[in-house]
């Protein structure tokens, strides 16, 4: 390169408008990415000729790298408009498009190329990148396994199928095609920082900051690779980290939005709601539609009890990542509050998690008083159980047919329809009830009472599709042998209300499996679950969907609750505005949960003994 260097400068030093000479010394300084110099020479060599088409191309590959798309797309067009079966300047003229997020007019431009050169591999393998920007995953892992069909050793198309493969949640698959592409390329920084991002997906956390720390080892201004290295500090529970690099995040990239929201879920995760919020109303100013950061407000707000507007932006959740899926798009219109309901059928659906529907079903009575008819759709655990609901016309399972209905709304929306505060929460308890054929066999079963009877709920489900889900999942949960100092409180009876495979097995491995009578396997339903509650005198329970059941019974309830609460359990309260049974026990800064057992057990011995 030196060298090629030195010839063309002789060459001009005697011919200034050489053409070639300035033209080539300028595609130089772009490989050897001085863009600046590349460009200044490039239009001095089109002064010469305007009309030469490979100088256009390279002009606008300079001012592409100079971050300057738009003049670069118009130097391309120059180019084709000159030479139309330019194939180059085709596949050129998409990545800028690409850069611009105009992707229709990207893949176009991308097919043209190939329409001229079908084993163009950097096109195929660019537009499976385009094709990922438009979350069109199978296409785009086609495109990418087209172009290493053509071209085996190809590390950034190895990169964009992994790309595609993530997406598609193959996390395993998409692990090995981003090691593919490091092993040709070692340097490859947004391959080692995407490697981190499915690592993550994978929780495999620890192995997620190295790839991390690789890829700012190579790039230390990579701002992405910091904000996401702030999350997986998250998940390890390193908040302060955390935010330590979402900081540098954003002092790279002062508008990066996802890192403000990121930053924003730490701060809330330190109860340092105030500036949580803060860090949610930024993101949202430089990104007004960014879903998470509205459902993350929300939260914030519900959380402190101003649910009006948290009501508002929670809405917000059918647009994020992981519920967009789930949202239900009937014909008919959703009621808000505002829209007449008189003499109309109105289906009301569940939503989200058991607990939710439990919590949330309140809301038919009201419903109802509106309503000529309430049709009720839950999922199947809960079809019994909701039966008894006043106020539902017809309860069916999600999944079964339909009946004909005039408008809809999803149960987490009733509170904005009805326009809840604090102080008018429908908090009448029990508004459920036991169906009488299962109370009838679990009276039998239990029998005559002899001790006070308390139920044990220790563990929730990490399978939930909601944002956050697993890691809200490891910190509710608790071991279950750590639950031993409530066992020396002999006076009492202990059963568990516990479903789930791994957390039973906690109790059927413990050295304490005979101090807790264990008649799970036989609820075959939540109609079984709520029969048996209704034969106990307290329930103590992890913050979990029998918890919710326990409160809509009117039974005692003691909730155990992690330090970074629900927003339903709000701040510093120890009791609960949606439920007048319970009682909350809640961690204190250190986020363990032994002395919050050590609590629990201090009353249930004042509540059996005194």
């Amino acid at each position: 390169m030196a060298d090629a260097e030195r010839i063309y400068n002789q060459i001009l030093a005697t011919r200034p408008d050489h053409f070639d000479a300035r033209h080539l010394l300028g595609v130089a300084f772009l490989q050897r990415g001085n863009h600046s110099e590349a460009l200044r020479q490039i239009d001095l060599a089109l002064r010469k000729n305007a009309n030469n088409a490979p100088a256009l191309n390279n002009r606008g590959v300079a001012l592409q790298e100079l971050k300057r798309p738009e003049e670069a797309l118009a130097s391309f067009d120059r180019a084709l408009a000159l030479r139309p079966d330019y194939v180059e300047a085709h596949c050129n003229r998409a990545n800028t498009l690409k850069e611009l997020k105009r992707f229709v007019q990207a893949l176009a431009s991308y097919d043209r190329a190939l329409a001229l050169r079908p084993d163009y591999a950097e096109a195929h393998s660019n537009r499976g990148a385009t094709l990922h920007e438009q979350k069109r995953f199978e296409e785009s892992l086609s495109s990418c396994d087209r172009a290493l069909m053509l071209r085996p050793n190809y590390p950034e198309a190895h990169c964009n199928r992994a790309n595609a493969l993530h997406g598609l949640k193959r996390f395993e698959e998409a692990l090995s095609a981003y090691d593919r592409a490091i092993a040709l390329r070692p340097d490859y920084v947004e391959a080692h920082s995407n490697r981190g991002s499915t690592l993550y997906e994978l929780y495999r956390f620890d192995e997620a900051l190295a790839s991390y720390d690789r890829a700012l080892t190579l790039r230390p201004d990579f701002a992405e690779a910091h904000s996401n290295r702030g999350n997986s500090l998250q998940e390890l529970r390193r908040f302060d980290e955390a935010l330590q690099n979402y900081d540098r995040a954003i002092a790279l990239r002062p508008d990066f939005a996802a890192a403000h929201s990121n930053r924003g879920s730490a701060l809330r995760e330190l109860n340092r709601y105030a500036e949580a919020l803060a860090c949610f109303d930024r993101a949202l100013a430089l990104q007004p539609g960014f879903a998470d950061a509205h459902f993350n407000a929300a939260l914030c707000r519900m959380l402190n009890g101003d649910l009006r507007p948290g009501w508002d932006e929670y809405e917000w959740r059918w647009e994020t990542d992981q519920l967009k899926g789930e949202k239900r798009n009937f014909a008919q219109p959703q009621w808000t509050g505002s829209n007449e309901i008189e003499g109309k059928t109105i289906l009301l659906h569940a939503e989200q998690g058991l607990g939710d529907t439990i919590q949330f079903c309140r809301y038919v009575r009201q419903v109802a008083e509106r309503a000529e008819r309430v049709i009720l759709e839950v999922q199947k655990p809960l079809q019994e159980l909701l039966g008894t609901l006043p106020g539902a016309t017809q309860v069916i399972s999600r999944g079964d047919p339909l009946p004909d209905f005039d408008m809809h709304c999803p149960l987490l929306s009733l509170p904005l329809a009805f326009a809840t505060q604090l102080e008018t929460i429908p908090a009448v308890t029990p508004y459920l009830v036991v169906v009488e054929t299962k109370r009838n066999v679990w009276d039998h079963r239990l029998g005559k009472r002899e001790k006070p009877r308390v139920g044990l709920v220790w563990a929730g489900d990490p399978r939930k599709r909601l944002p956050n889900a697993n890691r809200i999942d490891r910190q509710r949960s608790i071991e279950f042998d750590r639950l031993a100092p409530l066992f020396e409180v002999t006076e009492c009876e202990f059963y568990s209300l516990q479903k789930g495979d791994h957390a039973v097995a906690q109790l059927q491995r413990s050295p304490l499996r005979d101090r807790v009578i264990d008649w799970s396997k036989d609820f075959h339903d939540f109609s079984d679950t709520a029969a048996l509650i209704d034969n106990l005198d307290l329930v103590i329970a992890v913050d979990t969907s029998v918890a919710h059941l326990a409160g809509a019974l009117g039974k005692p309830l003691w909730l155990l609750n992690r330090y970074n609460t629900c927003w339903r359990w709000l701040l510093d309260r120890t009791d609960s505005p949606w439920y007048p049974t319970a009682r909350l026990f809640r961690q204190d800064e250190t986020r363990e949960w032994d002395q919050v057992i050590a609590r629990v057990a201090l009353a249930l011995q004042d509540h059996v003994r005194g």
